[in-house]
């Protein structure tokens, strides 16, 4: 095999981390779980139909068992005065045994969208969900007030896991961690209840991440990881190694990388696409082959959004049925995606374009 593609002698070291506890059973949900939703006093959330919906696995030392598939809050969820299909989207959501729920301050423009369509449904149904929010202020006092407007319109008075969105470059973890950074304010509103664990998000560069995982012990990482991933500046290599060494919860996104990847996808006028590197063809692979990639890393979920209920249905039906992919199998979607590989990668620090 290559030496940038998937080896067994990868799959050995990180399947030490399922081996130790990252795959959780059915069964496990509903004894470790239930009792924190028998305890009026418990923030812990829980969704009783989650055992029966989807596999669980442990989110890292949290102690919640999240189902496979997750819900992003951007697609339907951040379009605005959407109203009429995002509640139904998040709804549904619930009804079928989603359990985790993220969002950010930044998604759906300075209205903020996606936490105001989540408000609507968490001021119902918040002890259902583990929900996540983030921060894309780079100081304390700054990240306080983003926090605080959070809490408003999810109509909420904590959110289960707080991150410092899109930490792209080493200067956003010196910021961050510097005197007045927002470390300072995760510290504080984890202190005063606002907030159960910390977490940070990015998919620029494995480096940074990594950079401030090992300067500061956060809870979650929440990090780009789709079949494309091996060819350019691959998350796999070293940061998701690190985040099993520090029994973090690790979420991945970009799992269709915004559709680039799939088989359907039709691009769109290339001053419509975000981003330099510009998508010129369709996919080459189906939303099942795309989430069984990733889910066959030891990750605790994967969060996606979605445009409809159809599609919701769908992911939640091959989190239901996923089995695990071997090594050759992995190899067989990363040389599949290959062709395609720039426009799926287009989110990284100087992705090239497209293969000729």
């Amino acid at each position: 095999m290559s030496d940038v593609g998937t080896t067994r002698r990868d799959l050995f070291k990180l399947g030490a981390a399922t081996a130790a506890g990252l795959i959780a059973t059915r069964l496990g949900a509903v004894e470790s779980n239930e009792p924190a939703a028998l305890n009026p006093s418990s923030k812990a959330p829980f969704n009783p139909a989650t055992a029966h919906a989807m596999p669980t696995r442990n989110l890292g030392r949290t102690g919640h068992l999240v189902g496979l598939f997750s819900l992003g809050g951007q697609a339907a969820i951040e379009k605005p005065n959407n109203e009429t299909a995002a509640i139904p989207l998040i709804e549904r959501a619930l009804d079928l045994g989603v359990n985790y729920l993220d969002t950010s301050a930044r998604y759906g423009g300075e209205a903020r969208w996606s936490e105001q369509y989540f408000g609507q449904v968490m001021k119902r149904r918040r002890r259902e969900a583990f929900l996540a929010t983030k921060t894309h202020d780079r100081t304390a006092d700054g990240s306080l007030r983003i926090l605080e407007t959070s809490l408003k319109l999810l109509q909420t008075d904590h959110v289960d896991l707080w991150q410092l969105h899109a930490m792209s470059t080493m200067d956003d973890v010196e910021r961050v961690c510097a005197k007045g950074g927002a470390l300072e304010a995760f510290q504080k509103a984890r202190d005063q209840k606002l907030v159960r664990f910390l977490g940070l998000s990015g998919h620029t560069d494995p480096d940074v991440l990594a950079e401030a995982i090992r300067r500061f012990p956060f809870d979650c990482v929440l990090m780009a990881f789709n079949a494309a991933d091996t060819w350019h500046l691959p998350f796999k290599k070293t940061l998701l190694p690190l985040a099993i060494e520090k029994e973090m919860g690790i979420i991945g996104m970009k799992i269709p990388a915004r559709g680039r990847i799939l088989q359907g996808f039709q691009p769109p006028p290339a001053d419509k696409q975000r981003g330099p590197v510009k998508a010129d063809r369709p996919g080459t692979l189906t939303m099942k082959e795309a989430m069984r990639y990733t889910l066959s890393y030891p990750v605790s979920t994967v969060i996606i959004g979605v445009d409809t209920i159809a599609q919701l249905e769908e992911n939640i039906r091959i989190a239901r049925d996923f089995l695990p992919l071997n090594a050759a199998q992995l190899e067989t979607l990363e040389q599949k995606v290959k062709p395609v590989f720039g426009q799926a990668s287009w989110y990284k620090r100087d992705t090239p374009p497209n293969p000729k």
